[in-house]
């Protein structure tokens, strides 16, 4: 393993910073939003804004890395989000909060670009698995950590989003002084959006819809929780909980799936995680620990949808395809995403902070019945044909530049 880490233990080290930055960023924002009397509808603009700078990172980040190579633009990208992160202490008024959140999310989409590319380049196929387990598991350790520190001050205070700016700053410094090689120039993936849907209904349906629901989950959770009474270490927790569980559902759901219909899987996790919104909904306010044990099982359901869906996804494609078709599907996510927070805020501004989880409840309710429908239409790939679930977990982490309205030539229907 020390082989493995070596090569590319300074960028791991940035990764750990920076995505702690991020963590306190997206946890503080909406508590701040709301302190300063933002409306609900305008908070879920603010989360929609992020996956609007996402998606178009997507599109647009490999320009930045072309142009001047892998460590520079990190660096660039590192000092913008910085100044951005400090930029919304400056000014809190929506209309300034939601151009700088769109910016940090063009920001983060271009650094993941760089990190997963430069990862996908030092791996081999022997170590490629237990590289992109060593970061995972940091993203989920750091997140959390980024999370829970909102309880170190005062979100009406400037000091957290001082904080948020240094570790976003320092992030850039192993990567500057590294003495290891950069990557080779980033290369485009070209996929029409039309023919992906024809190659896969439910990994495409799946992936849109697990970002309507993520994007709506991490834009205004925070919201519910602090109107459901918590504190801001018990939203912290929350956000914590949901999240590690989410973790804790991937892997033995994926293997699971690598031996039955995936389909199936799918299925019972929308189930679940709409049992779960449903439940804490109901029970929020009349069970101490009910917020907490809901969103528990929450993450555990929802957020292993996506890689199971890519992985559905990817059965049905050539091998070397795979990145191709999870960068794509990543894009279709951050669509969903945009979309997902503006439903939820309306609904919460109407029926109260409730309406989020009726939300996430609508939208895994009806992926569940989608794909209900579509397993009549069509059979599962045989055992020997599918991409182990490890494999698609890697590609599904993955972002590459994509070109949604390359002209293809090939048929997969």
């Amino acid at each position: 393993m020390r082989g493995a880490v070596a090569p590319i233990a300074a960028l791991l080290l940035s990764v750990a910073i920076l995505l702690m930055g991020n963590g306190l960023q997206n946890t503080l924002l909406p508590i701040r939003a709301n302190l300063e009397a933002f409306t609900t509808l305008d908070i879920g603009v603010l989360g929609s804004s992020y996956f609007t700078g996402f998606a178009a990172g997507c599109l647009l980040g490999h320009v930045v890395i072309s142009r001047v190579g892998h460590i520079r633009a990190f660096t660039a990208m590192v000092s913008i989000a910085s100044a951005v992160a400090l930029a919304h202490a400056l000014a809190t008024q929506p209309w300034v909060w939601w151009p700088l959140r769109a910016t940090t999310g063009f920001c983060f989409a271009t650094l993941y670009m760089i990190i997963e590319s430069w990862l996908n380049e030092r791996a081999t196929n022997e170590n490629r698995g237990t590289i992109f387990s060593i970061y995972n598991t940091i993203n989920l350790t750091v997140i959390t950590i980024g999370q829970m520190m909102i309880t170190l001050g005062d979100p009406n205070n400037f000091p957290l989003f001082a904080l948020a700016s240094i570790l976003v700053s320092v992030a850039a410094v192993p990567v500057a002084l590294t003495t290891a090689p950069a990557p080779a120039p980033v290369g485009r993936v070209k996929i029409k959006l039309r023919r992906l849907y024809r190659v896969s209904p439910v990994g495409f349906a799946g992936c849109f819809a697990v970002g309507l629901a993520s994007g709506a989950f991490w834009s205004l959770s925070p919201l519910f929780a602090e109107r459901s009474g918590l504190s801001i270490a018990g939203i912290a927790l929350f956000m914590s909980v949901a999240g590690i569980a989410g973790a804790m559902g991937q892997w033995p759901l994926g293997r699971l799936s690598d031996r039955m219909d995936r389909r199936k899987l799918i299925v019972l996790a929308c189930f679940a995680a709409a049992s779960a919104g449903i439940g804490m909904g109901i029970f929020n306010d009349r069970w101490d620990q009910g917020i907490l044990v809901f969103a528990f099982a929450y993450g555990i359901a929802a957020f292993p949808v996506y890689a199971l869906s890519v992985a559905h996804a990817n059965d049905f494609v050539e091998p070397g395809d795979y990145v191709a078709t999870s960068s794509s599907l990543l894009l279709i996510y951050a669509l969903g995403s945009m979309v997902g927070p503006l439903i939820a805020s309306t609904a919460m501004s109407v029926v109260g902070a409730d309406g989020l989880f009726g939300f996430t409840a609508t939208v895994h309710t009806s992926l569940a019945i989608f794909v209900v429908l579509r397993m009549t239409r069509r059979a599962a790939p045989p055992e020997e044909e599918r991409v182990g679930f490890a494999e698609a977990a890697v590609a599904a982490q993955t972002l590459s530049p994509v070109d949604p309205w390359q002209e293809d030539n090939g048929e997969n229907d």
